[in-house]
C-alpha cells in the first residue's frame, strides 16, 4: 500500500518570470526535441522535461497550501454537459499538514479555466492559397483565447478546520454539499459545506492561495472506527447511504435517518484478512458493494445477506490499493495493485472462474488511483507512484496500417517503445507523488489530479471523441 505524502511541505507561489535551471540561451545550438519514454529514458544532469502544449486542450496547475492526499469534484448547476471554454469547477479536498491542528477541509472554486480545441494530429503547414475565411475566424478566436490564458484561472478558497490529516474525502452525488471525510485519527465525519459553496458561488473575488480564513464548524455526524482507514463511498442510488472501511479489516454501513443524522451498524462486515483499502457501490444494485484489500482480494457484498461476502476472489499478487466500478457498463470492475498492475474484470464471468478481460503491467510502481470515464464506457484513467497519469481505452487494438498512415501524415517516425500497449491512450507527467484523480462528470474530457506538489487540471487533445460534435444539441 502507498498512502501518505512522502514529504509534507507547504506549497509556495512561484515567480512566473523566473527561469528554470538548465535553461539555455536562445543563441545556443538548438537540440532536436525527442519523445520521452517513461521507464526507458533517463534524464542526464542538467536535462529537464518540457511539456508539449499541443498535446492538451487545456492544462493548468494550482495548489491550496498543504498537499492533499484526496479530493472530490462537486456536481454543480452550471450545466450537465459543458464543452465551451472557459470552465468553472468546484472542489473539496483534505490536507496533509505537518501538525494535526494545521489541517483543514478546503472548499474552492477554480474559474476561468481556459483552453483551446486542438487537432489530435497537427496539420502540416501549406501555402497561403489554402487559407479561407474560416481560418481567419480561427485566428480571431485564438487571440481571444490568448487573452484568457494571460489572465489565468482564478482560485477562490475557503477552509474548515479539521483535527488530523484527511486520508480520503468524498462528496454525496445527490447532495454535493454533504461530504464525508476519513481522518487519520480513526474518525469518519460528515460535513455540511453548503454555506461555503454558496459564498463561493456569490462572489467573483479572487482568493489568495493558501491564505484563506479558516472557519470553525462542527460536523453533522461522526463515527469512531477501531483504527484509521481510507475506504469510503456514497451510494449513487440511495441518497445518504455510505460505507466506510478501515485498517482493522472491517466495513461499516451507514444508513441516513429522517432527522438528518446516520445510523451506523456497530456489527461490521468482515471477511478480509487485512486492511480494507477501497470501497465501491454497485451502480445498479442498491444493496451491493465491492471492497478490495491488502490481502490481495476483492469481495462482493450484499447487505441483505448478512455480514459475510457474497463472493470473494484473488485479484492481484500484491495489495489491491484502489478500484472503480464502471457506471456505464456495470459488469466491469477495474482494480490497481501495489505491484503496478491493472486488472479489468467482467463480473458476469465470476462463476466461470477467470473473469479477467484485460490486464496491464505498464506501471512498475504502486497504483494510487483508478477511475472509469463517466462519458466513455471503455475509457479509464490511472495514477501511479511512478509519477505518471495514464489514460486507457480498452476498445483500441493495434492496427499496423493505421500506424503507417499516421507516420506518413506527420512525416516522422513515432518515437515510442515497441511494447507499448495499444490501449494506452495518453501519458501525463510533471507531478510528484501522484495520489488521486477524478474525471469531471459535467465537462467531458477533463481530468483533475492531486499530488504532493499540488493539483493539475488537464484535457488531453486526443480524447476529443468524448466531446459532442460541433453544433450538437
Amino acid at each position: 500500500m502507498t498512502r501518505g505524502i512522502k514529504h509534507r511541505k507547504k506549497a509556495k507561489s512561484k515567480n512566473k518570470g523566473s527561469k528554470k535551471e538548465g535553461g539555455s540561451s536562445s543563441l545556443a545550438p538548438q537540440i532536436p526535441a525527442k519523445v520521452w519514454q517513461p521507464g526507458v529514458d533517463k534524464l542526464e544532469e542538467g536535462e529537464e522535461l518540457q511539456c508539449d502544449p499541443s498535446a492538451y486542450n487545456s492544462l493548468h496547475a494550482f495548489h491550496i497550501g498543504w498537499p492533499c492526499l484526496s479530493f472530490d469534484i462537486l456536481r454543480d448547476s452550471l450545466g450537465l454537459v459543458r464543452t465551451e471554454f472557459p470552465h468553472t469547477v468546484y472542489f473539496v479536498a483534505g490536507t496533509q499538514a505537518e501538525k494535526p491542528s494545521w489541517n483543514s477541509i478546503g472548499i474552492f472554486k477554480v474559474s476561468n479555466i481556459s483552453g483551446k480545441r486542438r487537432e489530435p494530429v497537427p496539420k502540416l503547414e501549406t501555402d497561403d492559397s489554402g487559407m479561407d475565411g474560416e481560418d481567419s475566424d480561427s485566428d480571431d478566436d485564438s487571440e481571444d483565447e490568448d487573452e484568457d490564458v494571460a489572465q489565468g484561472p482564478s482560485l477562490q478558497l475557503r477552509k474548515v478546520a479539521h483535527q488530523g490529516c484527511i486520508n480520503r474525502i468524498r462528496s454525496m452525488p445527490q447532495n454535493p454539499h454533504i461530504c464525508a471525510a476519513w481522518a487519520d485519527t480513526g474518525h469518519v465525519q460528515v460535513w455540511d459545506l453548503s454555506s461555503h459553496l454558496n459564498a463561493l458561488a456569490e462572489t467573483e473575488t479572487e482568493g489568495v492561495q493558501g491564505v484563506a480564513a479558516v472557519f470553525n464548524q462542527d460536523p453533522l455526524y461522526k463515527y469512531k472506527h477501531k483504527d484509521e482507514g481510507y475506504a469510503i463511498d456514497w451510494s449513487p442510488l440511495v441518497p445518504g447511504r455510505l460505507v466506510s472501511g478501515d485498517c482493522d479489516n472491517s466495513i461499516y454501513l451507514w444508513e441516513p435517518t429522517s432527522a438528518g443524522t446516520w445510523n451506523v451498524d456497530n456489527a461490521p462486515f468482515t471477511g478480509h484478512a487485512a486492511s480494507v483499502e477501497d470501497l465501491q457501490w454497485s451502480p445498479t444494485e442498491p444493496h451491493v458493494f465491492a471492497s478490495c484489500s491488502v490481502d490481495g482480494s476483492i469481495a462482493i457484498w450484499d447487505t441483505r445477506l448478512g455480514k459475510s461476502p457474497a463472493a470473494s476472489f484473488k485479484a492481484h499478487n500484491a495489495d489491491v490499493n484502489v478500484m472503480s466500478w464502471n457506471r456505464l457498463a456495470s459488469c466491469m470492475l477495474a482494480s490497481g495493485s501495489d505491484d503496478g498492475t491493472i486488472s479489468i474484470r467482467d463480473l458476469r464471468l465470476l462463476k466461470e472462474g477467470d473473469s479477467v478481460v484485460a490486464h496491464f503491467e505498464y506501471h512498475k510502481h504502486p497504483i494510487t488511483s483508478i477511475e472509469w470515464s463517466p462519458h466513455e464506457a471503455s475509457s479509464l484513467a490511472v495514477t501511479s507512484a511512478d509519477n505518471q497519469l495514464t489514460i486507457w481505452d480498452l476498445s483500441l487494438e493495434k492496427d499496423e496500417e493505421e500506424e503507417a498512415e499516421f507516420k506518413a501524415k506527420i512525416k516522422e517516425q513515432v518515437n515510442a517503445p515497441e511494447d507499448l500497449p495499444p490501449q494506452l491512450l495518453f501519458i501525463h507527467q510533471g507531478q510528484k507523488d501522484l495520489k488521486e484523480l477524478h474525471w469531471h462528470a459535467q465537462i467531458p474530457g477533463m481530468i483533475v489530479s492531486t499530488a504532493a506538489d499540488g493539483f493539475n487540471i488537464l484535457m488531453p487533445s486526443n480524447i476529443q471523441s468524448t466531446l459532442p460534435s460541433d453544433g450538437a444539441l
